[in-house]
């Protein structure tokens, strides 16, 4: 852990962008060994790339539990779920519900408005109470029928930091016969998760926030039992078991998640996540747990003293790493947010709702810096 003044100690946006030790000179390294590699004419580029993108998703399959042959990159979330619903049996979708929450990720609501009409399903989604700010899980039961085809559920919100109840919900999901998605973007890498335990049907993540990693390194995992079930709108010569079979009349998917891949994969998202992801392998996730929860304990007293109201539930076990807090709305966020960073805090703001994430470069001493300087805000 990081003790020193300037290098993270009051660095708080995990929710976003994640750092770590030696973070710089690891990218730095990786991505100097793929520019000699893929500017050396030799010919030998793709055995150097390709090998590291398969480390690149090995490692993703180890944390999540995910087995051989069910996890494939993707640029992004968004894009993840695009290719998921874009290899679901026809009909699958057609006169029944897709169910997601009001607090999920807004680019994965904006996908699935725009595919609603497509694909011939209504998007049902769960609204906040009045006067909250996420959705219950009890509402999202209430609202999961057996109409439900595809139930989208968000593990952690990246608005507040709130955490479903995966088990609970899968339970109940199963009871209804729904296909059952986890974006778990906002917490991997710093909480536990197995996407066999409870076992769902896909699930999707980026490499940035806890993960350390990169832009465009997303990943996607699906079911090994769904996978024969599919076949991708989008596919490519990287969709067949032998991407070197180039003959027109005898395309075959592969059996396994690479069916989900299309044309050239992207590898330098991965390359460069790669570091970051040997890092995360690296660490004890007990550890780094426990360091958040210390940090986020230091915080919520502190806010609490000062009489903010938080936006994430004030029991820690029912949210994820982050603590969000609304500001009085004389206060300009924005202003607040750019005068803490002229102080090397960094925090960011949605409206009025700070959000604030400790991770493994932050220390006590850059919470209590943090708060002092929120003090002064309120006085």
């Amino acid at each position: 852990m990081s003790t020193e003044t300037g290098t993270g100690d009051a660095y708080l946006l995990y929710h976003s962008i994640g750092q770590y030790p030696g973070k710089h000179a690891d990218m730095l390294a990786g991505l100097t060994d793929f520019t000699d590699a893929w500017a050396a004419p030799n010919g030998d580029q793709w055995a150097d790339v390709l090998p590291k993108r398969q480390q690149f998703i090995d490692l993703w399959a180890e944390l999540i539990g995910a087995p051989k042959g069910t996890v494939t990159t993707t640029e992004s979330v968004t894009t993840g779920l695009m290719a998921v619903i874009g290899a679901l049996p026809e009909g699958t979708l057609r006169g029944k519900k897709v169910l997601v929450a009001e607090d999920g990720f807004p680019s994965l609501h904006f996908l699935l408005t725009g595919l609603s009409k497509r694909f011939g399903f209504t998007l049902n989604t769960v609204p906040i109470r009045q006067g909250g700010h996420w959705v219950e899980a009890e509402d999202i039961i209430a609202d999961w029928d057996e109409d439900v085809a595809l139930a989208l559920l968000t593990w952690v919100s990246s608005t507040t930091s709130h955490r479903l109840d995966i088990p609970q919900l899968v339970a109940h999901g199963r009871k209804m016969g729904s296909l059952i998605g986890v974006d778990m973007t906002q917490a991997v890498g710093l909480l536990p998760y197995d996407v066999t335990a409870p076992k769902v049907d896909f699930a999707l993540s980026t490499s940035l926030k806890w993960m350390c990693g990169t832009p465009g390194a997303g990943i996607v995992y699906m079911d090994a039992d769904l996978i024969p079930q599919c076949a991708p709108e989008m596919r490519g010569w990287f969709s067949q078991g032998n991407p070197f079979s180039w003959d027109l009349d005898a395309f075959e998917f592969a059996p396994d998640i690479r069916r989900l891949d299309s044309g050239t994969p992207s590898t330098v998202p991965a390359v460069a996540s790669l570091p970051a992801m040997k890092w995360r392998m690296g660490q004890n996730t007990e550890t780094l747990s426990a360091h958040n929860r210390k940090l986020t304990g230091q915080l919520q007293k502190g806010l609490e003293e000062m009489g903010l109201n938080l936006a994430s539930p004030t029991d820690p076990d029912q949210r994820g790493g982050s603590l969000m807090v609304v500001l009085p709305d004389h206060i300009d966020a924005p202003d607040v947010v750019a005068q803490l960073a002229a102080l090397d805090i960094y925090v960011d703001n949605r409206s009025q709702i700070l959000r604030m994430s400790p991770g493994v470069l932050t220390t006590a001493a850059g919470i209590e810096r943090t708060l002092q300087a929120l003090r002064a805000f309120m006085a």
